[in-house]
């Protein structure tokens, strides 16, 4: 990988002036947000995020300090993988075989090397990072021709694609193209995660054509397919100003940001309102990266040209207060159902499950499994947003047959949470369902 980014100055970044700022009166609550994802970056965890990292860096305070030893436990987390030349590939994609051959982790490295360039390097010691990524958008489309879609899914395949962009990397025609043959066959999710692949891939769209890194018809379609995801979105907006759900509002205040239609877009300022009023939501690392960044006014977009100077170290880390104690019980009623056809019955599960008063959905399926080992079974995946659930009582949420698990409370109203962040009431009637998008 070169000379190592820690032996760099970790330079601050100057972004250029937005043209839409968050309400005034907003800076103190966002200041605070700020400062308790610095005092998580700085606690002990499993795995670095490199979304917290670009957070960090995007925000208007920082801590120099605190972010250049998350970007050197990034750097060791990534060092292993990606820490030989691509020639070695064959090697180690067949240690990734020994171990379930995961897809590509496309959007992941992405990530990844949007922080290092949100990191100011004085010079690119990470061209076998880039070269990794471009073998990755190959090697996730390659085995899915038949499917019309990434091994992984098209909210990494952009983020790969913005990635490149904000290393000035020029990518084949053909790889913009598949996105935006999917963008016109609207073949970018279901609900929120269409909000969030959409927003990713209008904000990888417009950077393409920002930074010249495509030809003048080609950006002129770019720049139209951007707009119009935004429009699209402006659209979708609730009555509760919310676009898809709380978690991705933010990405579509994104492509407001990016795009300049901050300035025009009625629903940019009603969405940034929701937020503001719904801050207690964004309680983990990964949700408060998710949200920070436009609350600065700010853009993953933003990324691509930064330019470091002097920064003042004036944000101080604020730990998080454990979650209080609260005493006494509490009963959830847990129904799974699946409304496919191949499924033998609709409800396949319902029962009553006694937890303590401040246990979360995820607390509940536990206590259902444990319960009733025979009859309640479930399987999640760890994301850099939380548990996500993959299974159910032997039935797997799988892309390729396009269904996801649901999760609602009665009588029909999704959750705007994950398992993990999301406390039901007592007496509350929670449903799984297996749905098709």
């Amino acid at each position: 990988m070169g000379l190592p980014l820690v032996l760099l100055l970790l330079l601050p970044a100057v972004l250029p002036a937005r043209c839409c700022e968050p309400p005034e009166g907003s800076a103190g609550a966002v200041r605070a947000l700020s400062a308790r994802l610095l005092g998580l970056a700085g606690a002990p965890a499993p795995e670095p995020d490199p979304a917290v990292y670009l957070a960090l860096r995007l925000a208007r305070e920082h801590h120099p300090r605190l972010e250049r030893r998350y970007l050197e436990r990034l750097q060791d987390a990534f060092q292993h993988p990606y820490g030989r030349s691509l020639q070695d590939r064959g090697r180690w994609d067949a240690e990734r075989s020994m171990s379930a051959a995961e897809p590509p982790q496309t959007g992941r490295l992405a990530l990844y090397l949007l922080g290092l360039r949100a990191a100011c390097p004085t010079h690119s010691p990470h061209r076998s990072l880039v070269t990794w990524l471009k073998y990755y958008l190959e090697e996730d489309w390659t085995g899915s021709r038949r499917h019309g879609r990434p091994l992984s899914n098209h909210y990494q395949y952009g983020l790969g694609v913005l990635a490149l962009c904000a290393h000035h990397k020029r990518v084949r025609e053909e790889v913009i193209r598949r996105l935006l043959t999917a963008q016109h066959h609207g073949r970018l999710g279901h609900g929120g995660n269409a909000v969030d692949t959409e927003a990713v891939v209008a904000l990888a769209f417009t950077c393409l054509e920002r930074r010249r890194l495509v030809g003048k018809e080609l950006a002129a379609e770019l720049r139209e397919a951007a707009h119009g995801a935004g429009r699209s979105m402006a659209k979708a907006q609730g009555p509760d100003g919310l676009i898809g759900n709380i978690y991705s509002t933010p990405w579509a205040l994104q492509v407001f940001l990016a795009t300049g239609m901050c300035q025009t877009e009625p629903a940019f300022g009603q969405a940034m309102a929701a937020l503001l009023e719904n801050l207690e939501a964004f309680g983990t690392a990964a949700t408060m990266a998710q949200v920070l960044p436009v609350l600065h006014g700010r853009s993953y977009l933003d990324i691509a040209s930064m330019h470091c100077q002097e920064e003042p170290d004036t944000l101080t880390p604020l730990d998080m207060e454990a979650l209080a104690e609260v005493p006494g019980s509490k009963t959830v009623q847990l129904v799974v159902e699946c409304p496919l056809p191949w499924c033998y019955d609709l409800k396949l599960y319902d029962r009553h499950v006694p937890v303590p008063a401040a246990a979360s959905l995820l607390d509940v399926l536990q206590a259902a499994a444990a319960l009733e080992p025979r009859d309640f079974s479930f399987h999640t995946q760890d994301t850099f947003q939380g548990p996500f659930l993959k299974e159910v009582l032997g039935l797997e949420a799988r892309q390729d047959k396009r269904n996801y698990w649901q999760l609602l409370t009665a009588p029909n109203i999704s959750l705007q949470m994950g398992i993990a962040d999301y406390r039901p009431r007592d007496e509350e009637m929670l449903i799984l369902r297996l749905s098709e998008w």
